[in-house]
């Protein structure tokens, strides 16, 4: 069937595609390029956005696409493109300004010399930049659809011994189309529409495959919003001082305690003519959710932040718009044990659903993982299309197999990695500062009984997210070990110098 007059049409039809990718964000891109290399024709990405960098004010996230995350750039030959377009970590410059206006730029050390350089690019430019690949290379193998939505997955009995998928979708002009793919990918995030099918369906079973086990950490409700600001916005009231584009910037605020306390974090860009985003990131019960207009806005943010010009860099309609968003809140952390499902099918033509990225692993910011986990995803899967020689009935099994583990550690690593850096709460931010640099202090002297936090394991790619996980867990066991040693030793004198 011409999908082109299908697409043109108001009228429910059906259309049959090899491959049904819900989800048009990293992983879903990145997971069309990865079978399109491998062979696989008539590949279909599904995203509710209306294009591939579609602006969202409240979503304008920073990616650093990791060692991790490169696996995949380098599998596409992207990552030299990737590196033209981003700031690398090699060249990250932080400047802190307080409130009094003094300020001081360092740059970050790289602890782990087995990490390699990571670059810094907005959400929407790694997007475009997959985008790009697929319509420079893959057009014949992948189609991307556009403000299209999953409405429904059927699950079809054909007859005793078989089934098949039914998908039904609505395109941008209305139309209905169903679509019978022999794969179906679900990369469509948290509220994931085909992991929470198959939750319904494994339900009958009363099983928990798909259900997300939850495992709260210190930064889990955390709320957020982001500030629009100009390129190259002034720094200080003469005008003198300048943004760098491709430095980040910590802005502290005057205010103190957790209902008024505030800071701007801004992340590099290569592109110096493109928007600066600032992230705010509060308590839900703090006073900024309360400010409804822009006038309440600009009030609270001049005192909040004297060492800036907040007219000059807040625009009215900005001002309104941020008053009026609601923003988001980091997830707790969690994941689900079920990474793919099997219909009945003959052996000729196996039909599967396959879960990856957020709809299988979900989690605060804290660690950096989100994308590059997704993207490490995609490998695995390749991975186990190339031990099956592409057959979905071994396939998928085999990718649940190698990545369930990670997931599970990567949840746990999340959990406890780095949940303290948003200055909730500086008395338990202070105590995990100590516990990272003790870790760190006694990997550099004892290394072949201590390793380094978890934090900095992460950044070594040659690691997978369980050994991380079972490192630090080692040491975590090595040092309650040492500090029951010194109690008990302590008591022991305590109770001979009694004696005495």
């Amino acid at each position: 069937m011409n999908s082109e007059k299908l697409f043109a049409t108001n009228t429910t039809q059906s259309s049959k595609d090899n491959v049904l990718i819900v989800g048009g964000g990293p992983a879903g891109l990145a997971t069309a390029l990865m079978l399109a290399k491998r062979g696989w024709k008539n590949i279909t990405v599904l995203e509710k956005r209306p294009s591939a960098d579609y602006y969202e004010l409240d979503k304008s996230f920073s990616y650093q696409i990791d060692g991790r995350g490169q696996k995949f750039t380098d599998f596409l030959d992207l990552t030299q493109q990737l590196s033209t377009i981003s700031v690398p970590s090699t060249e990250f410059y932080l400047t802190t300004i307080k409130p009094n206006g003094s300020r001081k730029t360092f740059k970050l050390p790289i602890v782990d010399s087995k990490r390699k350089t990571a670059y810094w690019l907005p959400r929407r430019a790694f997007l475009l930049l997959l985008y790009q690949e697929i319509e420079r290379n893959w057009q014949n193998y992948i189609k991307v659809l556009f403000n299209t939505s999953c409405l429904q997955i059927n699950k079809i009995a054909i007859n005793n011994a078989e089934e098949k998928l039914e998908i039904i979708v609505k395109q941008e002009n209305g139309s209905i189309v169903r679509y019978e793919p022999n794969l179906l990918v679900g990369c469509d995030g948290l509220n994931s529409i085909v992991r929470n099918t198959l939750k319904e369906w494994d339900n009958q079973s009363s099983s928990d495959r798909f259900e997300m086990k939850l495992f709260p950490s210190p930064s889990s409700g955390l709320r957020y919003k982001v500030l629009s600001l100009p390129p190259n916005l002034p720094l200080d009231h003469s005008g003198e001082e300048h943004a760098v584009s491709t430095m980040a910037y910590a802005i502290r605020g005057a205010f103190k305690g957790r209902k008024r306390s505030v800071s701007l974090g801004l992340l590099p860009l290569k592109n110096p003519d493109e928007l600066r985003t600032a992230n705010i990131i509060t308590y839900p019960d703090h006073q900024i959710w309360e400010l409804k207009n822009s006038e309440q806005l600009y009030d609270f943010l001049e005192p909040a932040f004297p060492q800036l010009p907040i007219h000059q860099i807040v625009s009215p309609q900005e001002a309104d718009r941020f008053a009026q968003s609601e923003g988001g809140s980091f997830p707790i952390p969690q994941y689900c044990s079920g990474l793919h499902f099997l219909l009945k099918t003959n052996q000729s033509c196996a039909t599967g659903i396959v879960l990856l990225g957020d709809a299988i692993h979900c989690f605060p910011p804290d660690i950096g993982q989100g994308v590059n986990s997704a993207l490490e995803d995609v490998c695995v899967l390749n991975e186990a299309l190339s031990r099956s020689n592409d057959d979905i009935l071994q396939a998928l099994p085999l990718y649940e197999s190698l990545r369930l583990p990670d997931v599970k550690a990567l949840v746990r690593l999340a959990q406890t990695a780095f949940p303290w850096q948003y200055n909730q709460d500086p008395l338990r931010r202070n105590l995990w500062s100590v516990n990272f640099f003790l870790r760190l202090l006694l990997s550099r002297l004892l290394p072949f009984v201590f390793s380094s936090p978890a934090f900095l394991l992460i950044q070594n790619q040659q690691l997978s997210y369980q050994q991380i996980w079972a490192m630090a867990q080692r040491t975590t066991q090595i040092l309650y070990l040492l500090g029951l040693i010194f109690i008990l030793g302590y008591l022991a004198v305590v109770l001979k110098l009694a004696e005495i």
